[in-house]
C-alpha cells in the first residue's frame, strides 16, 4: 500500500475514533477572545493538518473563537478566518492587550531613553518580546544597555555594539531594581546550577503532562485514547511517587481543561530553578512503530538526565525502548534547566495503545521515570 494511502486511512481512523468520543465534542456558541502565542500560526480552511493554508497570524494577534473541536479552534480576525491549532492560543485578554481582534499591542516607547545593566550571568537578547522569539545573542553580566521601549515585562534595548532586540526586564538593573542572586538570575542564564546532592529529597522537579484543554494531542487509532488524558494520568503517578521520596514537585497542568502555552511551561521550570524537568507524552506515527523514545536537546545539560531515564525505560516490561534522540522541542530548547521529553508508547499502534490505557502500565512507566531520576541524582 502506498504511503499516501496509509496516511489517508490512518487519518480517517483517527477522525472516526474522535467522532465517537463524548469527552470532547465540538463546541460552538459563545464567542471567546484569545491571543496567538506562536511566532507564526497557520490558518487552515478545515480542522486538519492536510487542509489548505488560508492565512498566517503573527505572535500577539487577537482573535475571536467561535467553535472548538479536538484540538482545533475556528477563529476570525480582520479579513482572516479559518481553523488553527488551539494549543497556540491563549484565551482571554491579557493586561494591556485590549484592542480589536486582529490587532497586536504595539511596543510602548520609553518616554526618555534610559540606561540599564545586565544583572543575570547571561541574558538572552531576542528578536521579539517573548521566549518564543529567536535568540539573537547572549549578553554577559554587566553589559550596558540603552532602553528604547517596553512591552509588558520585556524591554527593547540597544547594546554598545549597536545590536537591538528584546530582553526580560526583571534581569536589567535601572537603578530601581535590586541586583539578583545567582539562584534567581538563572531563568535567563546558560547552564544554571543544579542541586546534584545525592537523593531525591528536597529536589525541585517539574512534571509536564503534554497537551491539554482543547489540544488532545495524538488519538489512539483503535480505542480513540486521547493523549492528553494518559499524559496527565501518568504524570500524576510520577508526581505522587516523587513526593513520597521527599521531592518538591510542581506540575505544569493539573486538570484536563488546563492548557498552558509552551513558553509558560518553560517559564515555570525556570522560575522555580527546577533540578529536573520531565515532559510526558505518548507518540503517534503513520508507520507501525512501537516503544518508548527519550528526547534531549543539549548534550551537557540534558543528556545525562535523558540517559538515566532511558536506561530504566529499557527495563519497562512489555514495551521496548527506541533509545535516545535529539529533540528540537520548545520545552527542551528554551529551557535552561535539565530537561527531557519522554514518549511512552505509540497510540497509533493497537498493541501499544491497549497497554497504554491501563493503570498498571502507567504506574510501571512512572516507576521507571522515578528510578531514572534517582540514578541521575545518585540516590
Amino acid at each position: 500500500m502506498k504511503p499516501r494511502q496509509i496516511k489517508t486511512i490512518i487519518t480517517l481512523a483517527m477522525l472516526l475514533g474522535a467522532a465517537s468520543l463524548p469527552a470532547e465534542p465540538a463546541q460552538a456558541g459563545g464567542i471567546q477572545n484569545a491571543k496567538v502565542v506562536a511566532t507564526s500560526l497557520n490558518v487552515r480552511s478545515e480542522p486538519s493538518m492536510d487542509a489548505p493554508i488560508v492565512g498566517s497570524l503573527p505572535y500577539g494577534t487577537l482573535v475571536s473563537i467561535s467553535q472548538e473541536s479536538y484540538g482545533w479552534a475556528k477563529i476570525s480576525t480582520g479579513r482572516t478566518s479559518g481553523w488553527v491549532a488551539g494549543y497556540y492560543l491563549k484565551k482571554g485578554d491579557e493586561p494591556g492587550t485590549k484592542g480589536t481582534a486582529g490587532s497586536v499591542r504595539p511596543a510602548q516607547p520609553a518616554s526618555v531613553s534610559k540606561r540599564g545593566t545586565v544583572l543575570a550571568d547571561a541574558l538572552r537578547l531576542r528578536k521579539g518580546p517573548g521566549v518564543e522569539h529567536p535568540i539573537l545573542q547572549v549578553l554577559p553580566q554587566g553589559t550596558a544597555l540603552e532602553i528604547t521601549g517596553q512591552q509588558q515585562d520585556w524591554l527593547r534595548v540597544r547594546t554598545p555594539a549597536g545590536a537591538t532586540g528584546w530582553v526580560l526586564g526583571s534581569y536589567v538593573g535601572t537603578g530601581t531594581n535590586a541586583p539578583r542572586t545567582e539562584q534567581n538570575s538563572s531563568a535567563q542564564g546558560i547552564g544554571a546550577n543544579v542541586n546534584r546532592t545525592p537523593g531525591l529529597k528536597g529536589k525541585v522537579i517539574v512534571i509536564d503532562p503534554g497537551h491539554g484543554g482543547i489540544d488532545a494531542g495524538a488519538l489512539g487509532t483503535k480505542y480513540g485514547t486521547q493523549e492528553k488524558t494518559v499524559n496527565l494520568q501518568t504524570a500524576r503517578y510520577v508526581a505522587d511517587k516523587l513526593r513520597q521520596l521527599g521531592a518538591r514537585v510542581t506540575m505544569t497542568r493539573t486538570g484536563d481543561g488546563d492548557s498552558p502555552a509552551l513558553f509558560q511551561r518553560v517559564a515555570l521550570s525556570e522560575s522555580l530553578g527546577a533540578d529536573a524537568f520531565i515532559s510526558i507524552h505518548y507518540n503517534s506515527s503513520p508507520k507501525p512503530a512501537s516503544g518508548t523514545l527519550t528526547f534531549f536537546y543539549q548534550e551537557k545539560k540534558d543528556l545525562p538526565l535523558a540517559q538515566a531515564i532511558e536506561a530504566r525505560l529499557r527495563d519497562l516490561y512489555g514495551m521496548k525502548s527506541n533509545g535516545l534522540s535529539f529533540g528540537d522541542y520548545h520545552v527542551l530548547r528554551e529551557n535552561d534547566r535539565p530537561a527531557v521529553l519522554v514518549e511512552l508508547g505509540f497510540l497509533t499502534n493497537p498493541r501499544d495503545e491497549a497497554m497504554i490505557r491501563t493503570a498498571d502500565y502507567q504506574r510501571r512507566a512512572a516507576e521507571a521515570i522515578v528510578a531514572g531520576l534517582k540514578d541521575y541524582f545518585g540516590g
